[in-house]
């Protein structure tokens, strides 16, 4: 088990201390939550970085690394949902283009046994994701500005999804040759 790999089960770790944080009948509970939600993105970052820069990548943290990002992201947003702060449709958007993006990793894995790396538009979708999500769980945002800003987030997210379709139908094509 390597640091990165740590780090991201460590993630894994943290998503249900949210759940739990986030629903403490305490006034900073939201508060103590985005802090949970960031020390979570601080590890998203941190091992991001280690693998890379150490060279250790392994198939298990890419793996490890994407479930625990969704997971969080999921749980943030469902929590943010049930407190009223955006759209049902937000979470059944998210839910639908992640439940696609896992069966497309569970066909690669299958098929070449590995999964393909993250690319800009992931990485930069689960940064927006954090950003909108941290600012509904700390603020009481009106009902319009929160659906234009989580529908700004998924329009990253969905970007992010066409951009691995299409990594991943490139991979076929190679893999047919």
């Amino acid at each position: 088990m390597n640091i990165p790999n740590a780090l991201s089960l460590l993630r894994l770790c943290l998503v249900p201390v949210f759940a739990v944080v986030f629903y403490l009948p305490s006034p900073n509970a939201h508060a103590w939550a985005a802090l949970v939600y960031a020390l979570a993105f601080l590890t998203d970052i941190a091992d991001g970085y280690i693998a890379r820069r150490f060279n250790m990548i392994t198939k298990l943290g890419r793996i490890l690394d994407p479930m625990a990002d969704k997971l969080m992201t999921f749980t943030v947003i469902i929590c943010v949902a049930l407190d009223g702060a955006i759209p049902m449709w937000a979470v059944a958007v998210f839910f639908c283009k992640e439940a696609l993006m896992a069966l497309g990793g569970l066909l690669m894995y299958r098929r070449v046994r590995d999964v393909n790396p993250a690319n800009w538009w992931g990485k930069a979708s689960t940064g927006v994701f954090f950003v909108v999500l941290a600012a509904l769980v700390l603020f009481p945002i009106p009902r319009p500005w929160s659906t234009v800003m989580i529908s700004f987030a998924l329009c990253l997210t969905v970007a992010a999804l066409i951009r691995y379709t299409l990594d991943f139908q490139k991979l076929m094509k190679l893999e047919k040759k």
